[in-house]
């Protein structure tokens, strides 16, 4: 009984050696495939070895133990099989409880796609990575360039004495000034930009940065949904 919840645990962390670890197609070193083949393998040559020493003095138990781990190993397999599937839905339950938090899955085409859940106030938002800093922004297509607030232009190291104001944006609190930038990157999950153009607004102008047309325009779609925004690479 021991050396079964021994082959037990060797199993387990196997999988999740496989599911954490194997996305890239190796897991500690060695082809995934390969991984998950010697998973199955070992376990029921230990167990059929094990069997053999204990034959003589109870078959029963080794013909029922042996019954056990072929089914926890089609179990095993199918996990493996699936295992995609099981990490991308993970991903979107952890999309749905954290707002702003992008779940990245594929395109039907091999496109790297973000899914974005929509807020309690009906709108979808990010965390967005502006040269290398995490600012939460909402999602607008109606703005013509991602605009950044005055704090979150800090943020990210640009000072308002630095910047020369000179367009005029309209902003839900009505029409401001802002300042024309260029964004050396952006990122939402994998997708990434450079050289975006982008906004500053004024001091108080805008409650939240926002990721605008001049990012959204280079995608090669933007899906809207009833609760959720697809964008694909």
């Amino acid at each position: 009984m021991r050396l079964f919840w021994i082959l037990i645990a060797i199993v387990s962390v196997g999988m999740i050696l496989l599911m954490v670890t194997g996305a890239d197609g190796t897991t500690l070193g060695v082809d995934s495939d390969n991984f998950a083949t010697a998973l199955w393998l070992v376990p029921i040559l230990l167990l059929v070895s094990a069997g053999i020493l204990q034959s003589r003095r109870d078959l029963g138990f080794v013909f029922k133990s042996l019954l056990v781990w072929a089914a926890i190993l089609l179990l095993v397999a199918a996990g493996y099989i699936f295992r995609n599937d099981f990490r991308d839905v993970g991903a979107r339950l952890s999309g749905g409880l954290i707002p702003g938090m992008a779940t990245v899955t594929r395109s039907a085409d091999g496109r790297e796609q973000v899914i974005l859940n929509k807020r309690r106030d009906g709108h979808f938002s990010a965390d967005v990575v502006v040269d290398g800093t995490s600012i939460p922004m909402l999602v607008d297509s109606g703005a013509s360039r991602v605009t950044l607030t005055a704090k979150d232009a800090e943020r990210i190291g640009l000072k308002a004495s630095d910047l020369s104001y000179t367009a005029i944006v309209t902003t839900a609190n009505g029409t401001a000034m802002a300042a024309p930038i260029t964004l050396d990157e952006v990122s939402i999950g994998p997708i990434t930009r450079q050289n975006v153009k982008a906004m500053v607004a004024t001091e108080g102008r805008l409650r939240e940065s926002l990721l605008g047309m001049s990012f959204l325009s280079t995608l090669t779609s933007v899906d809207m949904r009833s609760d959720e925004l697809r964008l694909t690479e």
